[in-house]
């Protein structure tokens, strides 16, 4: 991911994610979410994914958190398997090209990148904890989801590189 600050003008454009089989089995009606963590990432990056879980806001885009399977502070989701946060995630291989597309929400740099069924998945950069994001393609109208995120990101994942 480049450095430079991209115009925030994409948080107004439609963005249509997916959410991946590997990663979500439940409908958005559902109240859990089946939600694979991540192979167990470093103390340190285990303890800013704790901290978040703890500060990941009750809504996000319209709808409520709900329960993971298996419970993990690593991962979350909102409205079934609708939205879905996995943190401590590897770096993703796609971080390095730096003509891949990104947009800064809340001080926190994101990574947006096109998933096979034509959605997109976002995953933060420029911090010791590596959080992925994925929203289904009916709840992702904008990026606006974002909002709330990054701010919880920004208050308890410190800027840097991550070592993993």
């Amino acid at each position: 991911m480049s450095l430079h600050r991209r115009p925030l003008r994409v948080l107004a454009m439609p963005v249509a994610l997916a959410v991946s089989a590997a990663v979500a089995a439940c409908s958005p009606g559902d109240s859990e979410a089946r939600v694979e963590p991540p192979p167990a990432p470093p103390t340190d990056v285990a303890g800013f994914c704790a901290a978040l879980h703890k500060e990941l806001p009750e809504t996000v885009g319209g709808l409520a958190r709900t329960r993971t399977e298996p419970e993990s502070d690593l991962t979350a989701s909102w409205g079934g398997s609708a939205i879905v946060l996995r943190c401590g995630i590897a770096k993703p291989p796609r971080m390095l090209d730096p003509k891949q597309e990104g947009v800064h929400v809340n001080d926190v740099a994101w990574l947006l990148e096109k998933t096979g069924d034509g959605g997109f998945r976002f995953t933060t950069g420029m911090r010791l904890a590596y959080t992925e994001v994925r929203v289904d393609k009916e709840h992702a109208t904008d990026a606006g989801m974002l909002v709330g995120l990054s701010t919880a990101i920004a208050a308890t994942v410190p800027e840097g590189i991550a070592s993993y």
